[in-house]
C-alpha cells in the first residue's frame, strides 16, 4: 500500500513539474486579453515556429474588425513591417486535433510573419480597429517568437518520453529513499541510464535538427537547457557512487530534489538566439 501511494505521489509531482516547466517557458503561447467595442477577446500569441512562416491567429469572427500585425527582427534597429490580418478559414483535418485537443474548424483573423533561420527571433505586436476605436495587443511589451528547424517525430517523441521517465524515476527514487524502501538503489540506476539516453543521445539529436548544433552547454556554451541536463546527471552520478557500501540514502534524496528544481526551470529559457548583425548563434 505504501509503495502504491508513493508511486501516485511521484506521478503527481512529475506531472506538475512538467506542466509548470512548459507553461512558464518562453516558447509557450502568451495569453493577452483585449476589449474592443464592448467585447473581450482572449488571444494566444505564438512564441515559437518551425521551418515555415509563423501564423498569428486572433479569435475574431467579426468581419467589421480591422487588425494589423507589426513585426521586426529582434535586436536590429529597423522599422516595423506592417501586415494586414485577413479573415481565414482554418480546417483541422486531423482526427487527433479534433477529438483529443478539441479543435474545431473556424473562420478567424490571421496574419503571417516570414520564416527565419534557426534561432532567429522576431518581436511583434498587434493593433485592432473598429468604429473609430483602436486597441493594442502586446504593444507595450512586444511578443518575441523564435524559429527553429523541424524535428522528426521519431527523434522528438522518444526524447520527451525519456526525459519525463527520468523525472519520474528520479522522484520515485527520492521518495523510496526517504521512506526507506530498498528499491531506491534500483531506481537510482534507472534514473541515470534513462537520463543519459534521453538527455545526451536524443537531446543533442533534437538540438541538431532544431538549431544545427549538437551540444551548446558546458564547456562549449551556456545554453540553459543543455546545462540543466548536465547538472542533473552529475548529481545522479555522485548519488550512485555515494550509495555503495554504507548506503547514504540522503544522497538520493538530494539528487531527486535538485533534479526536480532543475527541471522545473522554464523550458528553453535563455535558449539559442541568432545575432542578425554577425550571423552567429549565441547560447545562454
Amino acid at each position: 500500500m505504501k509503495k502504491t501511494l508513493l508511486w501516485i505521489l511521484a506521478v503527481v509531482i512529475t506531472l506538475f513539474a512538467a506542466y509548470y516547466q512548459r507553461k512558464t517557458g518562453p516558447t509557450y503561447p502568451r495569453t493577452e486579453k483585449v476589449t474592443l467595442a464592448g467585447i473581450t477577446y482572449t488571444c494566444e500569441l505564438v512564441r515559437t515556429s518551425g521551418a515555415r512562416d509563423a501564423r498569428v491567429k486572433l479569435p475574431v469572427t467579426d468581419s467589421t474588425i480591422h487588425a494589423v500585425l507589426f513585426y521586426k527582427k529582434l535586436g536590429i534597429a529597423e522599422e516595423f513591417t506592417k501586415v494586414e490580418f485577413k479573415m481565414t478559414e482554418i480546417k483541422y483535418h486531423s482526427s487527433f486535433m479534433k477529438k483529443i485537443l478539441k479543435k474545431k474548424d473556424e473562420t478567424v483573423l490571421t496574419s503571417n510573419m516570414p520564416q527565419q533561420p534557426p534561432a532567429g527571433k522576431l518581436e511583434y505586436y498587434i493593433e485592432m480597429f473598429k468604429d473609430g476605436q483602436t486597441v493594442g495587443i502586446a504593444k507595450n511589451q512586444h511578443v518575441v517568437i523564435r524559429f527553429k528547424g523541424d524535428v522528426p517525430a521519431g527523434v522528438l517523441i522518444p526524447h520527451i518520453i525519456l526525459m519525463f521517465l527520468a523525472m519520474l524515476f528520479s522522484t520515485i527514487a527520492g521518495l523510496f529513499a526517504g521512506f526507506k524502501e530498498e528499491k531506491y538503489r534500483q531506481f537510482t540506476i534507472w534514473t541515470l541510464v534513462i537520463l543519459f539516453i534521453g538527455g545526451f543521445i536524443f537531446g543533442p539529436w533534437v538540438q541538431w535538427y532544431a538549431f544545427g548544433e549538437w551540444w551548446t552547454g558546458i564547456p562549449f556554451g551556456f545554453d540553459l537547457t543543455d546545462n540543466k541536463t548536465l547538472f542533473a546527471f552529475v548529481f545522479w552520478v555522485i548519488a550512485l557512487f555515494g550509495i555503495k557500501g554504507k548506503g547514504r540514502p540522503w544522497l538520493i534524496i538530494i539528487a531527486a530534489l535538485m533534479t526536480l528544481v532543475i527541471f522545473s526551470i522554464p523550458h528553453s529559457l535563455f535558449g539559442s538566439t541568432l545575432d542578425y548583425a554577425t550571423g552567429s548563434v549565441k547560447q545562454g
